[in-house]
C-alpha cells in the first residue's frame, strides 16, 4: 500500500465565517463533504489549542466522557494490537494513531482536513518519533484496497459529518479483512431532541429524536460552512447490518465522578441524566 502522506502544502484558504445562520435543512454529499473540509481546515487551530490537553498527543479516548481504549478493549485486547493495520477514520490530529503505534499496531490516520494532519506532522515533529502515516480522503470514498486492514476506528471523526453513512459503512466493510473489528463513537442520538447546552436548559427537549434534517450553518449566500447528520440508534443498527457487519456491542459510558470540566454540550450536570456518547462496536463477516 503506497500512501502519499505528507502534508507540505498550505491548504487553500477557506471562506470565513460572517455570522452564519443556524438551521435544519437537507445538505447533499457534496456540500456536507466540502462543508466540513473547510470547517476543519478553519477550525482546527482553535480545535487543537482548546482540546489537545484533554486529547493527549498519544491518548485513545473514545469521547468527552474520557473513555480511554487501554481501559475499554473495544478494538480486543491491547496486547493483541502489535502487527495490526488499522485505520483511524477521521483522524484529526491521529492522536488515537499515535497510541496504537506505540502498541506495536500499524496505523493510518485518514482526515478531510489538510490542516489537521499538519498538526499531526506537528506533533511528530515536536516529539521527535516516526511520523503516523496520514491521508486526506473522505470517508465514504476510501483511497484504500479491499482488505487492507485488520481494524477501522473512529472517535468522534467523520461519521456524523457524512451525508450518505451507509454509503460509509459499506466502504469501511470493503477495506477490512474478514474478522475485523470497526469501532466508533457519536454523539448519542438522543442528544438531538435536546438543546445543545451544558447547563439546566440542555435538559429539556426541544425537537423530535426521528427528525433526521440535517443541522446546517450557512453564509448570507447560502453556502453551508457546517453540517451534522443525524440518525437514530436504530438507524445505525440497520446501516451496520446492511453493510455486513455484526453489531457486538453498543457502549454508552456514563459521567464519571472525577470529570468535572465542559467540553460544549458535554458536562457533569447533563452527564448525570442523558447519555452524550454512543460507541457502536461491530465485527466484519
Amino acid at each position: 500500500m503506497t500512501l502519499d502522506t505528507t502534508p507540505d502544502r498550505d491548504p487553500a484558504p477557506a471562506p470565513e465565517e460572517d455570522d452564519d445562520l443556524a438551521l435544519r435543512r437537507p445538505a447533499a454529499a457534496g456540500e456536507s463533504s466540502r462543508a466540513s473540509r473547510q470547517w476543519w481546515d478553519r477550525n482546527a487551530d482553535e480545535y487543537q489549542e482548546e482540546h489537545g490537553a484533554f486529547l493527549g498527543d498519544d491518548r485513545f479516548t473514545w469521547c468527552p466522557e474520557g473513555l480511554d481504549e487501554a481501559e475499554a478493549q473495544l478494538l480486543g485486547p491491547t496486547a493483541g494490537l502489535r502487527g495490526r493495520t488499522v485505520l483511524e477514520i477521521g483522524a484529526g490530529a491521529a492522536q488515537c494513531s499515535r497510541w496504537l503505534a506505540a502498541r506495536g499496531a500499524r496505523p493510518v490516520a485518514l482526515d478531510i482536513s489538510f490542516r489537521q494532519l499538519q498538526h499531526s506532522r506537528r506533533i511528530d515533529e515536536q516529539r521527535g518519533t516516526a511520523r503516523v502515516p496520514v491521508v486526506q480522503a473522505d470517508a465514504a470514498v476510501l483511497p484504500f484496497a479491499d482488505g487492507a486492514f485488520d481494524l477501522a476506528c473512529s472517535a468522534y471523526g467523520a461519521v456524523p459529518f457524512s451525508a450518505d453513512t451507509a454509503e460509509l459503512m459499506r466502504e469501511v466493510h470493503r477495506v477490512l479483512r474478514p474478522g475485523g473489528r470497526w469501532v466508533f463513537s457519536v454523539t448519542h442520538p438522543i442528544r438531538w431532541a435536546f438543546s445543545d447546552e451544558p447547563g439546566p436548559e440542555g435538559l429539556t427537549a426541544v425537537g423530535s429524536y426521528f427528525d433526521r434534517t440535517p443541522y446546517v450553518e450557512q453564509g448570507a449566500d447560502g453556502r453551508a460552512s457546517y453540517v451534522e447528520h443525524h440518525r437514530t440508534l436504530g438507524d445505525r443498527v440497520r446501516e451496520l447490518v446492511g453493510a455486513g457487519f455484526t453489531l457486538l456491542d453498543l457502549v454508552e459510558p456514563e459521567w464519571p465522578d472525577r470529570l468535572a470540566q465542559t467540553w460544549g454540550g458535554w458536562s457533569p450536570l447533563r452527564g448525570r441524566h442523558l447519555p452524550g456518547t454512543a460507541i457502536f462496536v461491530a465485527r466484519r463477516a
